[in-house]
């Protein structure tokens, strides 16, 4: 496909994706998970994009809680990506997140036309996918706002509709057509979406858009003038070397979360639809994955440690640890090293019921795994009590931690595989398996690891306060934030 040379590709990487824990959590929401293949869904959408943009027109946006993972699985610090990584001080829905996204690429390049994407939906058809983003384009850039609609093939409760006014058609492109919208339609309930799916005239939103970025900023003004006057004011703070100061977070954590398409895309009198017939699912809920993943001859969808006898219609996901299952019918196992879900596909949707209960009780479990993935590595919590904590750091070949110190913890260390170089204070030293080190509280200190084999350190923190948050990073080689 011929490349628009004002097409920029912005993927929304910032959602929780609540209704896939256990497996997804807070900190490592479902974008970040490899379900269907050997790639993660955030891999999978950025390898779609490249089809029609390329890695230096291409923009993440994400929050700070999740920018390290999302820039580590892109390949950030190899690739380029890191530089084009938009970064929110928190996630407020896809409308603050797009506005960011369309004021950045507005400066850089007036002409910028956006082909917005979620980084956690599944595509299959890239060639149909690039030809509707080739005529989406067209369209976008004589002003309309563009969406991608998908061909219903059930009566779906989770996504939201679209009718097209088919007396409106825009001149399209081969089978591909476009066509004025008459209206959105809200997640319908089951009646309804039956009635719909009857009528033939209606299409699911995809979520997909292209746009002109100063179209859907004249829009945003149009619709919803205090939202932009809150981002363009967390621009100019962030670009006049405030970065993500208390002030920012502050302002933005007073934004409505607001998704574009009531923000904009059911009030504008510019909205375009483009029918297409590519395979698409937004994978919303575990019982949506037999729609697009591999199954067994019983119906079944197996990953993982998984013995089954007689079982169908069900998702079966495991771990590291063996899991066993008789005779279930439409069923959802899902078993990590912390959390187990065991519910009817019918219930799926009501996992999200679960992490609401989980995020009222302070519950770890549903904002992280007990392995957290790193720049530089890994760190597993093996054990925690009142006043401890206990951590096994990977630590990968050539890498190092920041240059840090805790206000509130002190730390020991116990190299168990590999060889560390390490700083305290003003001291320099390598520890072998076996050795050990004391990291008192307010002391400068950093792991390194210059040698070719793994390093894995035991670390034993004690302390009043042992969250994530009590870092003060002063020097890091991976562009994270810096705060003396």
């Amino acid at each position: 496909m011929k490349i628009n040379s004002h097409l920029y590709a912005v993927i929304l990487a910032g959602g929780s994706g609540t209704r896939f824990w256990p497996l997804s959590r807070e900190l490592y929401p479902k974008q970040l998970l490899r379900i269907l293949g050997d790639q993660t869904l955030i891999q999978q959408t950025l390898r779609r994009t490249l089809s029609c943009v390329p890695t230096s027109r291409t923009f993440v946006v994400t929050n700070r809680s999740q920018v390290d993972m999302v820039t580590m699985q892109l390949g950030g610090w190899e690739r380029g990506i890191q530089e084009n990584i938009v970064v929110e001080p928190e996630g407020r829905n896809t409308a603050p997140a797009i506005a960011m996204a369309a004021i950045k690429l507005v400066v850089q390049d007036p002409a910028a036309v956006m082909l917005v994407l979620p980084a956690d939906h599944v595509i299959k058809g890239t060639r149909k996918f690039t030809e509707a983003v080739k005529l989406g384009t067209k369209f976008a850039g004589d002003g309309h706002l563009v969406t991608l609609g998908i061909r219903p093939t059930a009566p779906e409760t989770g996504y939201g509709y679209i009718k097209p006014n088919m007396r409106q058609q825009l001149e399209g492109q081969g089978t591909l057509k476009g066509y004025r919208v008459r209206r959105f339609i809200e997640k319908p309930d089951v009646p309804k979406a039956r009635t719909m799916l009857r009528s033939g005239g209606y299409l699911w939103n995809s979520g997909i858009f292209l746009w002109k970025a100063s179209s859907i900023l004249d829009e945003l003004a149009l619709y919803q003038p205090r939202l932009l006057r809150v981002i363009r004011k967390v621009w100019r703070l962030q670009n006049n070397d405030a970065g993500l100061s208390d002030n920012v977070i502050k302002i933005y954590g007073q934004l409505p979360s607001m998704p574009i398409d009531t923000a904009v895309m059911e009030q504008t009198s510019k909205a375009v639809v483009v029918p297409v017939d590519f395979v698409w699912s937004d994978i919303g809920s575990w019982s949506a994955l037999g729609d697009v993943a591999s199954k067994t001859k019983a119906g079944n969808v197996v990953n993982g440690n998984i013995v089954d006898l007689g079982s169908e219609n069900s998702v079966l996901f495991g771990n590291h640890r063996l899991v066993a299952t008789i005779g279930l019918k439409d069923m959802v196992i899902v078993d990590t090293p912390d959390a187990t879900l065991v519910c009817p596909k019918s219930r799926a949707q009501d996992v999200k019921g679960v992490v609401d209960i989980l995020k009222k009780r302070n519950a770890r479990e549903q904002l992280e795994h007990q392995s957290v993935f790193r720049p530089w590595g890994s760190y597993t919590t093996l054990d925690a009590g009142d006043g401890y904590k206990v951590k096994r750091l990977t630590v990968r070949p050539g890498a190092k931690l920041s240059l840090q110190r805790h206000r509130k913890r002190r730390e020991h260390w116990v190299v168990v595989r590999g060889k560390a170089k390490v700083t305290c204070g003003d001291q320099r030293l390598e520890l072998t398996i076996g050795q050990s080190l004391d990291i008192p509280k307010a002391i400068n200190h950093r792991i390194e690891n210059p040698w070719p084999e793994t390093l894995e350190i035991i670390e034993v923190q004690h302390g009043p306060y042992l969250g994530e948050d009590d870092i003060v990073r002063l020097q890091d080689m991976y562009g994270r934030e810096i705060r003396s």
